[in-house]
């Protein structure tokens, strides 16, 4: 029998980790396309805010008087969308604990990993965003709750502590496990190359969430999708970086250089010059590139490949009913035509479901969905 595949649209609704982009071009702006979008296939969405920036804003208004009209502005799209049907849920990136504003520019100085705060310190940011939001949203719903989180960077294991003050906020389920990463950057250290877990909904170890539980436990993780690149995929794919190069080497040499972008962020500096370009450019071919099911670093064919891989995995799973939670950064969109046609095949799909994450937190906590201990 072909499995129910319940997909749950999510976007990490923010600006870039660094503090930097324009609020209304990085977060506005696409929030109101995708939104459309959603209306015009009938897919109500999830959008995990992040909160710690709206709430630095709130405390900076009075020194900066424009970042109240953008404050008012953020609160105004997060009540419009939830009005509308979507959903919103709490996301952190605690770099922005003790942020300042210095010559119209954000300085971002606090620890981008909540895994290296204390249990007080992360508790206080946790229990300030879930405020925040819920504050905001029972204006419009008495009965809104935030019942599931994403922690910035993805940051959630091994911590003595997160997955525990998760439950102490009633939160339902964590999706920051994403199998298969691994980051040694300036700002952020974590392996996720070795989860016991990578696509099913399960019960964590409460202190280290890449590994499953052999008992029912107080919190959820689902298991944000990733899958594997077709090495027909990644030989395109490097072609056409070859003639990308080729082109631009014929421009002319006397062009300005650029600034920094801020992908730099996220340049590995740990491991050897040898072990990157092996990762980069040998190791696809062995066993596959992996990709985050991000919508906005996939291209259509790539959503199309990503599609049969969950169709794969439910199938072999051998459950009726599958939830899956995939990505999104609308800051990073430029063209939202690949994600328009991917929306039109999951609105023609027979077997596909979709679900906010309010209601899949529903369904995890009333049984429907089958949740993985280590016996089973």
């Amino acid at each position: 029998m072909k499995p129910t595949i319940y997909l749950v649209f999510v976007d990490d609704w923010e600006l870039r980790g660094n503090g930097s982009g324009d609020v209304r071009e990085l977060q506005f702006k696409p929030m109101r396309e995708l939104t459309s979008l959603y209306q015009e296939f009938g897919v109500r969405g999830s959008f995990n805010a992040e909160v710690m920036q709206q709430i630095v804003f709130r405390q900076n208004q009075e020194k900066h008087p424009e970042l109240r009209e953008l404050a008012d502005e953020w609160e105004h799209h997060v009540r419009e969308t939830y009005r509308q049907g979507h959903d919103v849920q709490l996301h952190v990136h605690p770099q922005w604990s003790d942020a300042e504003l210095v010559d119209g520019k954000w300085r971002l100085t606090s620890d981008w990993s909540i895994l290296n705060y204390s249990l007080a310190d992360a508790r206080k940011l946790l229990f300030a965003g879930k405020s925040y939001l819920e504050t905001l949203l029972r204006a419009v719903d008495p009965e809104y709750r935030c019942v599931s989180f994403r922690s910035g960077s993805w940051c959630i294991a091994p911590s003595p502590h997160i997955l525990s003050l998760l439950v102490e906020l009633d939160i339902v389920f964590d999706m920051s496990i994403v199998a298969g990463v691994r980051y040694d950057t300036r700002n952020i250290k974590l392996d996720y190359t070795q989860c016991e877990e990578d696509f099913l909904p399960f019960y964590p170890v409460m202190t280290d969430a890449r590994r499953v539980s052999t008992k029912v436990e107080p919190l959820i993780c689902v298991p944000t999708n990733c899958f594997y690149a077709s090495r027909g995929y990644i030989f395109q794919r490097q072609m056409n970086k070859v003639r990308q190069r080729l082109f631009s080497e014929t421009q002319s040499i006397n062009a300005s250089p650029s600034a920094p972008a801020y992908g730099a962020e996220w340049e590995q500096v740990g491991g050897s010059k040898l072990g990157r370009i092996y990762e980069r450019a040998i190791k696809p071919y062995v066993s596959g590139q992996h990709y985050i099911s991000d919508l906005a670093q996939l291209n259509y064919p790539l959503l199309s490949e990503m599609l049969t891989s969950i169709r794969e995995r439910a199938r072999k799973s051998g459950l009726s009913e599958v939830p899956v939670i995939l990505e999104n950064h609308t800051k990073d969109v430029k063209d939202f035509s690949d994600i328009k046609r991917f929306l039109s095949d999951v609105s023609r799909s027979s077997d596909i479901k979709c679900l906010t994450l309010t209601e899949l937190a529903s369904k995890l906590s009333s049984g429907a969905f089958s949740i993985r201990t280590a016996s089973h």
